[in-house]
């Protein structure tokens, strides 16, 4: 794409507005809309008063967070292609939403000549921030590649899956995987504390070894500290798992896994703790060996530092 392209981006929530500021850092200047102003006007972009205000942008960015916010921002009264006859030229979706979402908005997308790429991320604001994220993207290969430097500058990782909407197949897949290492990760250190092992030294331990992750570490100081910032919801967590057993039971798949975690993700919305980081996980598990935890007054490396 030429250096000139125009830039809108919709949605400056967590994620959002951590990622449009690395477009804006980069040059970009791309001009944002949210719902509620003030949030766009935190991310120091230039601030549209309406999303129709976006339509003669060359790109436009979407991240929102349900298949129903996407629609109404983009289908709705007074939404991106609302107009047939005032349209971008590319719109590059970053949400997690349905494969059946994502396909209504690219055949509407078709109708208008709009290209469309689904481009869903992995991380959470602050990986966001520290420009960490992973980036699956599907959909034209041409549009791809005019849209990959974009996206190189957003994330440290871009791969393109294919054509239509797998992307979103690949997000989902990754979220059960998030869900059920959590899970995993919460019920081996609360073992390791009810033995007598400080939560900070086996995570220490863990991120060390070969089984440690770039998630594994950045999720420790929550494990710790017990700081439940909300990064990501148990609400989110648990849609995803409704979205990726509903894909297991159409492609015949079996997720016994996934299936028992998502229960446990159903616990901790059940205990209205909704607000929270799903890595309540943690204080769901200690509460089922009969543990009340305390944070720990130990300096934690997240790994996401320069």
């Amino acid at each position: 794409m030429s250096d000139n392209l125009t830039v809108g981006w919709i949605g400056a929530g967590r994620m959002g507005s951590s990622m449009v500021s690395r477009l804006d850092r980069a040059g970009y200047a791309p001009a944002v809309w949210n719902r509620t102003r003030s949030k766009a006007e935190d991310t120091g972009c230039a601030v549209v008063d309406s999303i129709a205000d976006l339509r003669s942008r060359d790109i436009v960015f979407t991240m929102v967070s349900t298949p129903a916010d996407l629609e109404q921002v983009l289908l709705g009264d007074g939404g991106l292609l609302a107009d047939p006859a005032s349209v971008p030229r590319i719109l590059v979706d970053c949400s997690t939403v349905s494969t059946e979402s994502s396909e209504r908005v690219r055949a509407e997308c078709l109708t208008r000549g709009v290209a469309f790429l689904a481009a869903p991320v992995s991380g959470n604001g602050k990986v966001a921030a520290a420009g960490k994220l992973s980036i699956a993207a599907s959909g034209p290969l041409d549009t791809f590649e005019q849209v990959q430097p974009l996206l190189a500058t957003i994330g440290k990782s871009v791969t393109y899956v294919g054509e239509g909407d797998v992307a979103r197949l690949v997000k989902i897949c990754h979220n059960l995987m998030l869900g059920v290492v959590t899970q995993c990760m919460a019920e081996i250190t609360v073992l390791a504390e009810k033995g007598g092992v400080s939560r900070a030294a086996f995570l220490e331990f863990l991120n060390d070894s070969v089984m440690g992750s770039v998630f594994t570490r950045y999720k420790s100081p929550a494990f710790v500290h017990l700081d439940y910032t909300p990064t990501f919801t148990p609400l989110l967590l648990r849609k995803d798992f409704d979205l990726g057993l509903a894909v297991g039971h159409e492609l015949d798949v079996p997720m016994p896994l996934a299936a028992l975690t998502a229960q446990l993700v159903q616990q901790t919305v059940s205990s209205g703790r909704v607000t929270e980081d799903f890595a309540i996980l943690l204080d769901q598990a200690a509460a089922a060996a009969g543990m009340t935890l305390k944070p720990e007054d130990t300096p934690v490396d997240d790994g996401l530092s320069a």
